[in-house]
């Protein structure tokens, strides 16, 4: 006599998981009710929608438990019957009612080996009857040319030999639509197919249609006149499409994407004062031809606020609120800006953690005043819980190794919780350049006063090769090959191998970094290089330097930078034959730097960064300073020394004012000239309106340009509107330049008698320039072009009044 069966497959799986408990007690005690009960109903084999209505519809008779004698399995072909037994929760001897075998269904069903599981009472003996899933013999894709098989293949969790389930194919089929999304393939469709094979396998087809690249045809802005279209499209990470952009995937539309970009135009916004900037909408529409999308924008810029009454509440009186107030970044009447205010709270929240009291939470409140344009912010400084760090666990690095990733972090294990660091660290990470995206996150520890941290990465490439070629109306037709590994081996070192060769110079040089030298905040690294430098067109020589050196770095501070470096290197002078000697036509000033000489130096750069933004700023200031000591050892024995200041002001985002100053001046000591290979030449980039080496001491006799040991320059310069369309990408500047450079060593210019040499011009006159610059964001790279107007200049010196350059990467 057999009992009614209990099936789970994958239609009736699911109605037996709707079944309310009673009504599956009901139904599976129709199945094990006495042998009288069980003579008059029907054995229709498994549960229905149907008989398990009836039955419910029936009296409820009382449960019947039975005691299992034996289990027999039938079905199985290629997974071995004690591999089955080991996952049923009941053995020989065991009493089973209905919510017994139910959950023996279940556990059976649960461990995907398995498309058919059914159990049946016969005489005591327990039935399993089974369905083995197939056995993928391989998997395929068809129809894909956009993305690789291998890249499709890594992307999908279902392998040859792996057990077939439905629900994994379903889960890999958005895999595949996700990857083609992310490639800007949004109408791309994946259709699995099963093709049936004997010994029950299959083969699985992914059938793809990749459907059309779905492109940015425009981004357009409406709301905004504070700043541009094209200011604002350099914020977004989002990319129009143009036929020049071979290795970018952010010209393709991305709905994440374009929630990113929302968050940045807000940073952006908020930063500058715009305290009730809102991002309306972001409308994505397809064109017609499912080819690109258009982006509209809509913003509400509102007004530019600044800082009103700042203030702080604390809950302990132990922290002076009078002296956390000196410590704050803000003041009453300064430009609202948003990042300041995180700035503000990882000041207080190190002074207090200064003064003991690491648990503290810092949360600032705002009150607008619309009136006014102002807003008050209120920093309350309240007692948080105290919780420890019990572990740190890190997650998703395949390369780089943990140790890297942990001297990023500013908690350590068992460090008191600080929401500020632990943001901070992530921070870190992501500036790194290493990773994709970077997540943490905190977990209950093994104590209510301990948390875990989960620090999840996922890695990116960091290796470039870049090929770059360039001409301009004085260095001629220049190309470049260099290889950059941001993270070597996993270690977080930077290498970089390089060769360029122009018409002016020839160099090798490799750069190896160590980003935390011994563990600790130092940077490290040495170079190695060969250069040689053609000057025949300037000044009769040739220049060779082979050598290397050794750099040290240091953060004084977020905005402060101090760098340590030694160079040793053999400097060579080559000039032509016949130039110097008794007719040689060539002057003491340059024939006396002949040879080979070796140069041993130590030198700082003290670099401090104040402005607002490192790529186009609107205000602040940046300055230099650099010292070179060269006598350590070598033939050369001199001091230079060179330091510059840059301020900018914006007007308005077109207009902006900026002024730069810079001068620089190397001494001989120990009785030791200035070699010209040590001199400073100025002119081209560095001083508009002259060509390169084109102002300061030269040999009229030959011509030759001769260097100087002094310079001064200052630059005032304007930024303006073009009134060119903003996605031409032009930008255009009015300038002045002023400067001189002179000072030769007396040896160069006095001769034998005592007097001046006629034949050697130095004189420290100041020289001036006027003119535009027209820098074009081209398909091809940047362009720069000079047009200049000598204002002031000497006879001698060599001028010109249109210069143009650029250089581009593919």
């Amino acid at each position: 006599m057999v009992s009614r069966m209990i099936r789970h497959d994958a239609s009736t799986l699911r109605f037996a998981r709707g079944l309310s408990p009673s009504l599956m007690a009901i139904a599976l005690a129709a199945g094990l009710a006495s042998p009288a009960f069980a003579q008059t109903a029907p054995a229709t084999g498994p549960i229905t929608v149907e008989n398990a209505t009836a039955v419910q519809a029936a009296p409820q008779p009382q449960e019947e438990r039975l005691v299992i004698n034996r289990i027999l399995v039938r079905g199985a072909q290629r997974i071995d019957q004690t591999t089955i037994l080991s996952y049923l929760p009941i053995q020989p001897g065991d009493t089973v009612d209905a919510a017994v075998l139910d959950v023996a269904v279940r556990t059976l069903t649960r461990t995907q080996l398995f498309a058919d599981v059914q159990l049946g009472v016969q005489n005591g003996d327990l039935i399993v009857e089974i369905v083995e899933n197939p056995i993928i013999n391989q998997v395929t894709f068809e129809g894909n040319s956009a993305i690789a098989t291998t890249k499709l293949t890594e992307e999908v969790t279902i392998r040859p030999r792996g057990i077939y389930t439905r629900a994994r194919v379903q889960e890999d089929v958005g895999k595949i639509v996700e990857l083609y999304r992310l490639s800007g393939r949004i109408s791309a469709t994946v259709t699995p197919k099963l093709v049936q094979l004997d010994q029950n396998r299959v083969d699985v087809v992914f059938e793809i249609n990749e459907g059309p690249e779905t492109g940015v045809r425009s981004i357009t802005f409406l709301g905004n006149s504070a700043f541009s279209d094209n200011d604002l499209r350099e914020v977004m990470v989002t990319e129009q499409s143009a036929w020049y952009k071979l290795f970018t995937s952010n010209d393709n539309y991305d709905p994440n994407r374009l929630d990113y970009d929302r968050e940045q135009l807000r940073k952006f916004y908020t930063n500058r004062g715009y305290y009730d900037f809102r991002v309306l909408s972001a409308i994505s529409e397809l064109a017609p031809d499912d080819s690109a999308f258009g982006i509209t924008i809509t913003v509400n810029e509102g007004d530019r606020y600044n800082f009103g009454e700042i203030d702080i509440v604390t809950e302990n009186d132990r922290l002076n609120p009078d002296f956390l107030k000196l410590l704050l970044p803000i003041a009453s009447g300064q430009l609202y800006e948003s990042d300041k205010i995180e700035t503000a709270v990882d000041a207080l929240t190190f002074a207090a953690g200064s003064a003991g009291y690491a648990f503290v939470e810092i949360e600032p409140t705002f009150r607008a005043n619309p009136e006014t344009d102002t807003v008050d912010v209120t920093f309350n400084v309240k007692e948080g819980q105290r919780v420890y760090i019990d572990r740190i666990n890190i997650v998703g690095n395949t390369r780089t190794l943990d140790n890297v990733i942990r001297r990023e972090l500013t908690l350590s294990e068992g460090d008191a919780f600080n929401r500020t660091l632990l943001e901070r660290s992530r921070n870190n990470l992501r500036a790194l350049g290493f990773f994709k995206d970077v997540t943490v996150e905190e977990a209950r520890g093994s104590a209510p006063d301990r948390s875990v941290v989960n620090v999840t990465v996922e890695e990116q490439p960091t290796g470039e090769l870049s090929v770059g070629a360039g001409f301009s109306s004085v260095d001629s037709f220049v190309v470049n090959l260099g290889i950059t590994e941001r993270n070597f081996r996993g270690r977080g070192q930077n290498v970089v191998a390089r060769v360029e060769w122009g018409a002016l110079r020839q160099q090798v040089d490799f750069r190896f970094t160590e980003p935390k030298f011994l563990g600790r905040d130092l940077r490290a690294g040495f170079d190695a290089f060969h250069s040689r430098y053609d000057l025949s067109e300037f000044s009769s020589y040739d220049y060779r330097s082979t050598g290397g050196g050794l750099r040290l770095s240091y953060p004084l501070n977020g905005y402060t930078l101090l760098s340590g470096r030694y160079f040793l290197k053999s400097d060579e002078v080559i000039v032509p034959n016949g130039f110097c000697g008794v007719n040689g036509a060539g002057s003491n000033a340059l024939c006396d730097q002949i040879g080979s000489f070796l140069n041993s130096s130590a030198g700082y750069t003290l670099l401090v960064d104040r402005r607002n933004d490192p790529i186009r700023p609107t205000r602040g200031w940046t300055g230099t300073l650099r010292q070179d000591l060269a006598g350590i050892g070598g033939d050369v024995n001199y001091l230079k020394t060179e330091a510059d200041v840059s301020a900018y002001w914006g007007i308005t985002p077109s207009w902006i004012v900026s002024t730069t100053a810079s001068a620089g001046y190397i001494s001989g000591w120990g009785g030791d000239p200035i070699r010209i290979n040590d001199r400073f030449f100025k002119g081209g980039n560095s001083f508009r309106g002259f060509e390169t080496a084109g102002l300061g001491p030269r040999d009229l006799t030959t011509q030759d340009a001769l260097g100087g040991n002094f310079y001064a320059i200052g630059t005032v310069q304007l930024t303006v509107p073009n009134f060119l369309p903003e996605q031409y990408g032009i930008r255009t500047e009015l300038f002045v330049d002023v400067g001189t450079l002179g000072a030769l060593d007396d040896r160069y210019t006095v001769t034998d008698q005592g007097v001046t040499d006629p034949n050697i011009v130095d004189e420290l006159r100041l020289r001036a320039s006027a003119g535009v610059s027209i820098h074009w964001r081209s398909p091809m790279g940047p362009i720069r072009f000079d047009l200049s107007q000598i204002i002031g200049s000497e006879e001698y010196d060599r001028t010109e009044t249109f210069r143009f350059s650029t250089s581009t990467q593919f």
